[in-house]
């Protein structure tokens, strides 16, 4: 039977102990305590009363940071901005933001602290934005009242300050067309009720110039850019598409106001400023979608520390921004901090993850000496590290710029577009100027109007819009569920069906083997599960998981990796080799035949053996499963039925590839076992000289093919390698999403062409109907942003990555994934 609890925290109405006697009402923790004595003795009580009951809108607990690191010099210059009279700007994230409850109590925050000017809150971004003294209160001082009432903040550093800037006046820009555009319409539509029911002369001009007055700002204002660029464009020699569109503008008003002075003729002005507006939308949209891919892109990859502790030369911890570490620093990671930096273990002994970069998803033991990277976690007890790299140099950082680097590639479909463009502005001049040169001996009066119609209805920023946002729109789609996609070339590339190679090991099958079966010299599974112990691949963990009961520490050295190979070392003087039975064959050239014999058996049954030597002598050997992963059969499938022709290359044997292949519908001679990565590399060189080609994987032994591949891609835990030389990365696990990233790609191209015939269909009709009068620059001046909006449209409304497409279920049961690294050998 259940019952409301005796007494409830007066802060967060949390279940709470009874409240002593002298306090005003119980409480969960000290925590809601010092919140609840802040909030009451600054009168602020309004706050309990704006909070609904059965919200959790109250604030989570204080915590007890000394922010320090928040009035350190590197934290003010990256984070913070200088205004005049010794004031300062900051926006800061905060945790635990949940209704206008909490934006009614942080923006009376100046009320609280001395020196804090304002505080401004969004809470549909978590943000807090503060103006302060900086001679009157520190930062830090503002962090520890923003914990201590339960919201702890944390430095913006995916906003940057230019870039909201930037922003902003897009937005102003965007709103004074917006308002021109409009009032020019509503005086439009005075001029229009004129002709149809009468207009006194003095009330048509003065509309007239009232019209002219809005678009003149308008033009100076927000439409300068087009202006700018057309400068730009013929100082360079290039043809931009601000160069027609800049003439259209020029052409129109000029026509409009000699029409307004004059006091006859049409005038243009209200098509002109919904011109700019809907041509600056268009552009902002374009913009505001690349950041957010640009965004998504920042977001994976900003897992570093803000903050750290470094250690003093007399040994004390003092809390600092990762931004001001430097090579050299001694730093204290405590268990379950994150590696603010690079650096050298050395002291203490503990576990970390280093899956970020490695792709081992299992915690790997670090010692004195190990090197340790940015973005890790440490799991186990406290280290002390030497600073190797921090900042922008760090792993993670190089792996981010990689990325960026890559996104910044324009597709070629783009760049045809470009190209196209250019071409059809040059064409375009041409023909205006040869309209006005026509109409003048058949019609002068009718030349330049005729020649601005044309000028107006061919404008091409339907084609050159359109084609870079949906790209654009395709790539925030596919972040989104989590497809990582560098640059637009890869999604043009992947469009075109081809050879489909395939990674076994963590891409077909879950990259998490388990072993079944020992056979062979008993005594030496202690040995191996030590020397595994240095290895980061998928068997490696297996062998290490199954002998794991018999494990101890043992002494190893002389650890050594071979590439597409297998692990050697010393272990309690004993010479150890592990890896596959073709490595332990040539180093073991007298090996047991009969374990050989074992080895082949088991891969004939679709087993992976592992063949383990010692001293010279083939000593066992040990059969591993990988199971296939369910969605992995019916992808392929769907990827056949698309034009892909799927492939398996592997490391791992013939035998156990082919039987991997049989069971997600892999023709066997479609099937290689038994590669190295310099293999991997040879073949799909050569299938790439001949045609389309997709390479998936997920090991560092994939990169070389990987970066090969017309179109690389590296699947979900890949190892950093991977990851910076694919041009695509899927974070989800299983074939699914690549099923979604062959469709969402072919979806993206098939809209570029439709919208690329209809730019061409729709500007065919305008010139034909232009040229034969049929078009006036004021009908014009209204098709043209129609067909400008129709396009955008089309574009926007792209089936490309479409949400329904965006994250498929499950099979019935499938385990959810845990892959790996690939092994060396695999």
């Amino acid at each position: 039977m259940s019952h409301e609890p005796a007494h409830v925290c007066l802060h967060c109405g949390l279940p709470s102990p009874p409240p002593a006697s002298d306090a005003p009402g119980a409480f969960c923790c000290n925590g809601c305590a010092a919140a609840y004595s802040l909030i009451h003795s600054n009168g602020l009580d309004r706050f309990y009363e704006l909070c609904n009951p059965g919200d959790a809108c109250t604030p989570r607990a204080a915590g007890s940071r000394s922010f320090d690191e928040f009035d350190d010099p590197a934290f003010l210059a990256r984070h913070t901005q200088a205004l005049a009279g010794g004031h300062r700007r900051a926006e800061l994230l905060l945790a635990g933001i949940h209704c206008g409850a909490c934006v009614w109590l942080l923006e009376r925050l100046p009320r609280v602290i001395p020196g804090l000017i304002s505080a401004r809150v969004s809470l549909h971004r978590a943000t807090i934005s503060l103006v302060w003294n900086a001679t009157q209160a520190p930062l830090s001082r503002i962090a520890r009242t923003l914990d201590s009432l339960g919201y702890p903040p944390a430095p913006l550093r995916t906003r940057p300050a230019a870039l909201a800037a930037a922003n902003r006046k897009d937005l102003i820009h965007l709103g004074v067309a917006g308002a021109c555009a409009g009032n020019a319409m509503l005086y439009a539509v005075c001029l229009y009720a004129g002709i149809f029911e009468g207009i006194e002369s003095e009330n048509a001009a003065l509309f007239r110039w009232l019209s002219l007055a809005v678009t003149g700002v308008s033009l100076a204002w927000p439409g300068r850019v087009f202006f700018a660029n057309a400068i730009a464009a013929i100082r360079t020699r290039t043809p931009h598409l601000d160069l027609p569109i800049t003439l259209a503008l020029v052409a129109g008003v000029v026509w409009s106001v000699v029409s307004t002075v004059r006091g006859e003729g049409e005038v243009y002005f209200d098509s002109l400023s919904v011109l700019v507006f809907a041509l600056l939308a268009g552009r902002y949209l374009q913009r505001r979608r690349q950041q957010a891919g640009a965004s998504a892109v920042e977001l994976l990859f900003s897992l570093t520390s803000p903050s750290a502790r470094r250690l003093d030369p007399e040994g004390r911890v003092t809390t600092v921004p990762a931004d001001a570490l430097k090579a050299e620093d001694l730093l204290e990671i405590r268990a379950g901090d994150s590696f603010p930096a690079d650096g050298v273990v050395t002291r203490g002994d503990s576990t970390a993850d280093l899956s970020l970069l490695s792709g081992e998803s299992r915690p790997v033991r670090v010692t004195g000496g190990d090197q340790v990277y940015a973005g890790a976690t440490n799991l186990g007890s406290s280290l002390l590290i030497r600073v190797t790299r921090a900042g922008d140099d760090t792993r993670v950082a190089s792996l981010m710029r990689l990325v960026e680097d890559a996104a910044q590639r324009r597709a070629p479909i783009v760049q045809m577009a470009d190209r196209l463009s250019g071409a059809f502005v040059i064409g375009m001049l041409s023909l205006g100027v040869l309209t006005y040169i026509a109409y003048s001996f058949a019609a002068p009066h009718l030349a330049l109007e005729r020649a601005v119609a044309l000028l107006i209805v061919t404008c091409p920023c339907a084609l050159g819009l359109a084609t870079p946002l949906t790209l654009v729109v395709a790539l925030g789609r596919a972040a989104r569920q989590g497809i990582l996609v560098k640059g637009g070339d890869a999604i043009e590339k992947l469009s075109r069906p081809g050879d489909l190679f395939l990674d076994k090991t963590g891409t077909i099958t879950f990259g998490s083997p388990r072993v079944l079966e020992w056979k062979g010299d008993e005594s030496i599974r202690t040995r191996v599960a030590a020397l595994e112990l240095h290895a980061a691949h998928p068997l490696a963990a297996a062998l290490r998981d199954g002998l794991e009961h018999e494990a101890r520490p043992l002494a190893v050295t002389d650890v050594r990796h071979s590439v597409g190979a297998g692990i050697s070392g010393t272990v309690e003087g004993h010479s150890l080799v592990i890896g596959s039975p073709e490595f332990i064959r040539g180093c073991v050239p007298d090996a047991d035949p009969a374990l050989l014999a074992t080895a082949a058996d088991w891969a004939a049954r679709g087993l992976t053996p592992v063949a383990i030597a010692q001293d010279g002598r083939l000593a066992a050997v040990a059969s591993l499963d990988d199971r296939v992963r369910p969605d992995a059969a019916r992808a392929i499938s769907q990827l056949r039925a698309m034009g892909f022709r799927p492939r398996i290359l592997s490391g791992d044997h013939p035998a156990v590839v082919a039987s991997v292949a049989a069971q997600v519908g892999i023709e066997p001679e479609h099937a290689r076992g038994g590669l190295l990565p310099e293999d991997k590399l040879a073949i799909v060189a050569d299938a790439a000289r001949r045609g389309p080609v997709v390479f998936v994987g997920d090991g560092v032994n994939d990169a070389a093919a990987l970066a090969a591949a017309p179109v690389g891609i590296a699947v979900h835990s890949g190892a950093e390698a991977a990851l910076a030389a694919a041009d695509i990365y899927i974070s989800r696990p299983g074939l699914a999403p690549l099923v979604s990233l062959a469709r969402g790609s072919r979806d993206a191209i098939s809209t570029i062409k439709r919208n690329l015939w209809l730019s061409f269909i729709y500007n065919v009709v305008a010139i034909i109907g232009t040229v034969g009068g049929l078009v006036t620059p004021l009908l014009a001046a209204l098709i043209m942003p129609l067909s400008s909006i129709t396009v955008l449209t089309v574009a926007l409304r792209s089936r490309a990555f479409a949400a329904a497409r965006g994250r498929p279920q499950p099979e019935p049961g499938q385990i959810p994934a845990n892959p790996t690294e690939a092994p060396a050998w695999a």
